[in-house]
């Protein structure tokens, strides 16, 4: 494929049911295209990261992701509080999850931290009560 597959995916808020729907439509597009199970696996994570951290922390928001033959460029966009402290954000285990956020079993801190070790390009702009967009390359073996 010459140009781009371009999939664009609405978020929502604190829907926990339909959180993972976007990464699992792009999974299977992957699959149907004959990507590599290792580089599968490292989009659905990094991908399902970012859908869960949009539906927890901003209200949802916007998954637009471009497959080219050799790589997936992921953006997340959100209209939520923003990030204050990315540094402190993507320490591991660190997390502004609520205790009822964290009795579902999300919230560990793991979110961000994950999004990076699974990507091989990794950007987040982010400005508090504005929102956030988080740009995620990952390159296919």
């Amino acid at each position: 494929m010459s140009e781009a597959l371009h999939l664009e995916f609405e978020v929502a808020g604190n829907n926990f049911v339909s959180a993972g729907g976007a990464s699992d439509e792009v999974k299977k597009t992957l699959k149907m295209l004959g990507v590599s199970t290792a580089s599968i696996r490292k989009v659905a994570i990094a991908m399902y990261e970012g859908e869960i951290n949009m539906v927890i922390h901003a209200g949802g928001g916007r998954a637009i992701v471009d497959i080219y033959r050799d790589r997936i460029v992921i953006v997340l966009q959100d209209n939520g509080p923003g990030i204050p402290d990315i540094d402190l954000a993507l320490t591991e285990g660190y997390s502004t999850a609520t205790d009822s956020i964290r009795d579902l079993g999300f919230g560990a801190g793991m979110g961000l931290p994950n999004m990076k070790k699974y990507t091989d390009e990794f950007k987040i702009e982010s400005e508090v009560g504005k929102g956030t967009t988080v740009t995620m390359v990952v390159n296919f073996v």
